[in-house]
């Protein structure tokens, strides 16, 4: 008989619950593209849970962009498609663009020299620019909530945003709530990028980190810097091709994911996940250098999809005990693969706090709701809640411990 391996995910948020809540934990947040997709807005711009994603996820956006270009560019994209593998997104091609427009030089590859395909880039990246480049809604929504949660609590350690994301959406959810937030540019007529200042790190713990990794709208190329417009026309530094900068333009991406790199190899450091595939090869190789050299370090990565179309996530999380992946019908916890089955409620209020993060559906399915960013938002924004009534109601449709790792105490088998 093959034992099943099944978790309780009662035991692990329990004590998620006090982490959050608690504001001693040095905590980090890496929010992937999936997490604009779980705020669902109308025509008009208002929370709509029949409506569309806010933004849409990077298959989507691929589709829109390309459908969106000319003609004659389109028809370059499709001679390049064959050249990038399976299922390549518009990062992936932007990046074969940029390569190309420094490669070939006055040389022509589909019909097109060095400088053609630096205007091909630039055509891709506005077309990037007016997609994302959305507002959020004015209602109270993820974002805000999210922000809620981050300003409540009195913090040891600042709280750091990671994420790839070239919106604004989360800068507009921390100047609504009027909180402080530093990312890596200082200045007030024209901003300028400055290293010193992401490594030294001296800035008081009420200020917040918000870290883009992959560039922003707003951001702009001058010859002695790179500076922050604040303008969603700004699309010049969407989604960098690593190889392909000056030391300038490149510095931003460089100190970035060094600060990433130092922020998971800190001592006593959690990292929560949302909306991220696990399919950037850069972003995903600093966190697997990071577990492998810092047993201390602990990230849990809340995913939308079953266990099983989560593969390359678990397969970090396999390889590496530290990672902890918790999907909507499993997870991979301590390095152990299982389904989820809720225990016995440890207190009669614990049912009222179930409801946070498990759905019980009439029809006797149940499923682990967390893998969306909006359900994860309420959740951590409820963290300090100590009477939860009634089950929250969502913001939009629905579609833990300690960072030593996970106790084997929260693994049952059956």
């Amino acid at each position: 008989m093959t034992d099943t391996t099944l978790h309780n995910p009662d035991r692990f948020m329990v004590d998620l619950r006090q982490i959050l809540s608690q504001g001693k934990k040095r905590i980090g947040l890496l929010l992937g593209a999936g997490v604009p997709v779980s705020v669902r807005v109308n025509n008009e711009g208002k929370l709509d849970d029949a409506g569309d994603p806010l933004i849409p996820d990077v298959a989507r956006l691929t589709q829109i962009v390309v459908d969106d270009l000319s003609p004659e560019d389109r028809a370059v994209i499709e001679k390049l498609l064959p050249e990038l593998g399976d299922n390549p997104n518009i990062e992936t091609i932007l990046t074969r663009v940029r390569r190309l427009s420094q490669a070939i030089g006055a040389a022509e590859v589909h019909g097109l020299n060095g400088n053609a395909y630096e205007e091909l880039a630039q055509r891709i990246c506005e077309k990037i620019g007016t997609i994302v480049a959305r507002v959020l809604p004015e209602e109270p929504n993820a974002f805000t909530e999210l922000v809620s949660w981050i300003g409540g609590t009195h913090r040891d350690h600042p709280i750091e945003i990671f994420t790839p994301n070239y919106d604004l959406l989360l800068e507009e959810a921390f100047e609504r709530a009027r909180l402080p937030y530093f990312d890596g540019f200082t200045g007030s007529h024209k901003p300028f990028f400055d290293p010193t200042s992401i490594s030294e790190d001296s800035l008081p713990p009420r200020w917040s980190r918000m870290w883009k990794i992959h560039g922003s709208l707003g951001w702009e190329v001058k010859p002695d810097a790179i500076i922050r417009t604040g303008s969603r026309e700004a699309t010049q530094l969407i989604y960098p091709d690593h190889l392909k900068y000056e030391q300038i333009a490149r510095q931003p991406y460089s100190a970035l994911f060094e600060r990433l790199r130092d922020f998971l190899t800190t001592p006593d450091t959690i990292l929560i996940c949302s909306g991220f595939s696990f399919f950037d090869a850069h972003i995903c190789a600093v966190l697997d250098e990071a577990l492998s050299a810092n047993t201390h370090t602990a990230i849990l990565a809340f995913q939308f999809r079953p266990l099983e179309q989560e593969e390359l996530a678990v397969k970090l999380a396999l390889r590496r005990p530290n990672l902890s992946v918790y999907a909507r019908d499993g997870a991979v916890i301590f390095g152990v693969k299982g389904k989820w089955r809720p225990g016995e409620p440890p207190t009669e209020e614990w049912k009222n706090i179930r409801r946070t993060f498990w759905e019980s559906k009439d029809e006797g399915e149940s499923q682990f709701v967390l893998g969306d960013f909006a359900r994860l938002a309420r959740f951590f924004a409820l963290a300090q809640a100590t009477d939860i009534a009634r089950k929250p109601e969502s913001t939009i449709d629905d579609k833990a411990d300690e960072p030593d790792g996970l106790p084997a105490a929260g693994t049952e088998h059956a």
